[in-house]
Order: structure tokens, then C-alpha cells, then sequence
């Protein structure tokens, strides 16, 4: 006989996860454009966005991800993140199994400002963390116009 832990708060913070995401797809959070997509995703990743003097900088935690399994694309001022985790065969030892790390596809979406080089974002995935670099634009500086007579 082996011990097994019990952990009451485990099915409430699950009830709460699976309650964020409904009202996630429902309310529109990922574009108006990506709530089919988003609501047929199985997981979204959790992701830090930081703005720097010349870049926008997005971190996309993506564990077990393939980088080839993941597409970023941009379009009409939208970035896109979407890609799938595969699942893994695992075997069945006596009887118990846990499964909590969620397989399936996933999508993310965001606007970006004016001022983002679309040309120029790139994206690299290292160590389960999506990084994807959005330079920015210099900005046009207003130019004065002669007036003739």
C-alpha cells in the first residue's frame, strides 16, 4: 500500500482556472478576432511583456513545446503566438495516474502600437520560455512645409 496526498485546494484552484479561461475567451480578452480560436485552445501561456527604449520584449512560458511547433505571426498591428504541446505516452504504474500538466493547443494574441517594427520582430525559444523581441520604429518627426506665394 503506498500513501497518496491529499490536497483539498487542488479541485478549487482547478474550478477557479477553468473559470478565468471561460470568461477569458467569453469576454474578449485575446482580440475580437481570436475568440474562436482562443475558446478551441486548450491551455493559454502565462506571459510577461516588458517595454525597453528601443524594444518590446514578450516572454511566453511554453514548457515541452517544440519550437517548430510553435507559429508567431503578425497582421494588422496583432501578434499572434499559437502552437501545440504533443502529448507523451506514459505507463500506467498500479493502478494510479496524475496528469496535470495540460496537453493541446494554445493561443495568445496582442496589439501592438504604432511605434512596433513589424519587419523586424524576432523570436527565439530556449529552455521552455518563448522570447520575442519587437523593435521599435524611430519615430517621424514632424517635417515643416514651405508655403509659397
Amino acid at each position: 500500500m503506498s500513501l497518496v496526498r491529499y490536497e483539498p485546494m487542488s479541485l478549487l484552484n482547478q474550478l477557479h482556472g477553468e473559470i478565468d479561461r471561460l470568461f477569458d475567451t467569453r469576454l474578449g480578452r485575446y482580440g475580437d478576432e481570436g475568440n474562436q480560436l482562443a475558446a478551441a485552445s486548450d491551455w493559454v501561456p502565462a506571459v510577461d511583456i516588458k517595454e525597453e527604449d528601443d524594444r518590446y520584449v514578450i516572454h511566453a512560458d511554453v514548457p515541452g513545446v517544440d519550437p517548430k511547433d510553435i507559429e508567431v505571426s503578425m497582421e494588422d498591428g496583432v501578434l499572434s503566438i499559437k502552437g501545440e504541446r504533443q502529448s507523451e505516452n506514459k505507463e500506467e504504474r498500479e493502478g494510479y495516474k496524475r496528469i496535470e500538466r495540460v496537453r493541446g493547443s494554445f493561443f495568445r494574441r496582442f496589439s501592438l502600437p504604432d511605434t512596433a517594427d513589424a519587419e523586424a520582430i524576432s523570436a527565439k525559444s530556449k529552455d521552455g520560455v518563448l522570447e520575442i523581441v519587437i523593435p521599435k520604429q524611430e519615430k517621424v518627426q514632424p517635417k515643416r512645409i514651405k508655403v509659397e506665394s
